[in-house]
């Protein structure tokens, strides 16, 4: 007996209905990034694992799906060197490329390849999917999209205040109630240089990253299981249990961070964010979270994260600054900025909240009625006359009893069924039934694209 099909866990099989759901959130997304002057682009699945390892921090390179060498990837290994070669070493001799974990290490890559042909600043846009060897659950999946905006070749805040602008217009338009926190590396930097432990950045923020999934004590305990000092998680609490208003915190952060000259530049960026918003507010809720780290080894400055304001999940949006990505791959000196909006996870708070548009659940708006060969042939002109004006039509393909095809357009949710039989074709019109009501109407061709329209 043949195995029952089926999918990886954490990849998904999409219906209509579903995706004609995410259509519109990527319709949504895209038509504003293009408002704003952001230009598509696309990059392969794959990518050399070179360019991915490394770029992510030590958890991000373990989630990386690594493909194996075409062909015969094992026949330049004797058995013993397969038996006593450590796990991780024989993974880089037999795979050498892997599927991209996100879009704007690519992104990078694409722009040192690409410099010659690039006009900086260079304003990107890119939906596509990744992939990440995650353990599924609710709102974390496996293979997801995302849907990147960047521009690079330019240090200006003002690159800052648009994405954020770009943010609070697309969860506007998709009407869901936001909150977009900020915060920025160059605080956190100084944060850790004035607890005394200056080397250890990446620690303190993969810690602190986890703060809201498992608590603040939890947070501490691995601090100090990674070494850090009693006193210096003794001196990084406070930041970490600040509440209050943005202007509060950053009060607080005018003391704490006297003498960092890194934190005090980084406090510097937040208050002119802060006053470009007080000139031109966000209609979501803005606010400064001294919690924010984004794990991400790769930012340098501002960083943001969106949260739903009506439904508990993980962030829906994020991104930030990052001055040293291009340089990896040979480019230095380019500084980009950039966020990237989850797509799944919006489709579930929408979904929860049955926020989606009905209009869009509905692909064909009339069907006609098969009654035969002649019928069918008259019927084929309208059709493309309707179609021409964007107006989709379909007629049944088979000639079939009249409960047989109402059902069927009942079940793909049609709102209106069109019938022409001889009296129709003799008097030049069709009768329009709307399902819902029931009432028909008598309309010539060219009323009916009027009507539908």
């Amino acid at each position: 007996m043949a195995d029952k099909p089926s999918i990886p866990k954490g990849t998904r099989d999409f219906t209509p209905l579903e995706m004609t759901r995410r259509n519109h959130i990527f319709d949504t997304i895209r038509k504003i990034f293009k408002t704003y002057g952001y230009l598509p682009i696309e990059t392969p699945a794959m990518e050399h694992l070179s360019s991915l390892m490394g770029k992510y921090g030590d958890e991000g390179d373990k989630l990386l799906f690594k493909i194996l060498n075409s062909g015969d990837f094992k026949n330049k290994l004797s058995d013993d060197e397969l038996a006593t070669i450590p796990a991780g070493k024989l993974g880089t001799m037999i795979s050498e490329k892997g599927l991209r974990y996100d879009l704007t290490v690519p992104f990078a890559r694409y722009v040192v390849q690409h410099r010659n042909e690039i006009v900086f600043p260079f304003k990107r846009y890119q939906i596509q999917p990744v992939w990440r060897a995650d353990r599924p659950q609710r709102g974390r999946y496996r293979e997801f999209y995302q849907c990147d905006v960047d521009v690079i070749g330019s240090d200006s805040l003002l690159n800052e205040f648009e994405l954020i602008r770009i943010m609070d217009q697309v969860f506007s338009v998709l009407g869901l109630k936001v909150v977009i926190k900020m915060n920025n590396r160059k605080v956190l930097t100084g944060i850790v240089e004035m607890i005394g432990e200056p080397d250890r950045m990446i620690d303190v923020t993969v810690a602190i990253d986890k703060l809201e999934k498992v608590g603040l004590e939890k947070v501490m305990l691995e601090l100090e299981q990674k070494g850090l000092k009693r006193d210096s998680i003794k001196r990084l609490a406070p930041v970490l249990q600040m509440e209050g208003s943005s202007l509060k915190k950053m009060k607080f952060l005018e003391g704490y961070l006297e003498g960092s000259h890194i934190g005090e530049e980084g406090l510097s960026e937040i208050s002119q964010l802060f006053g470009l918003m007080e000139n031109d507010p966000a209609e979501a809720e803005f606010e400064l979270d001294l919690t924010l780290a984004r794990g991400l080894n790769y930012y340098t400055g501002s960083i943001f994260e969106v949260k739903s304001a009506e439904v508990q999940i993980g962030s829906i949006c994020g991104g930030g600054r990052y001055d040293d990505l291009t340089g990896i791959f040979g480019l230095d000196g380019v500084s980009g900025v950039g966020v990237s909006f989850g797509a799944d996870r919006i489709y579930d708070v929408l979904l929860q909240l049955d926020r989606f548009p009905r209009k869009d659940e509905m692909d064909t708006q009339l069907l006609f009625v098969n009654f035969g060969q002649r019928e069918a042939l008259h019927i084929f002109p309208i059709l493309g006359q309707l179609r021409k004006n964007g107006i989709a039509s379909e007629l049944y393909p088979d000639v079939a009893k009249m409960k047989k095809q109402m059902s069927y357009a009942n079940a793909r949710k049609i709102p209106f069924v069109a019938l022409v039989g001889e009296q129709e074709i003799e008097d030049g019109v069709i009768t329009l039934k709307e399902m819902e009501t029931g009432n028909q109407e008598r309309l010539t061709p060219d009323q009916l694209v009027d009507r539908l329209s």
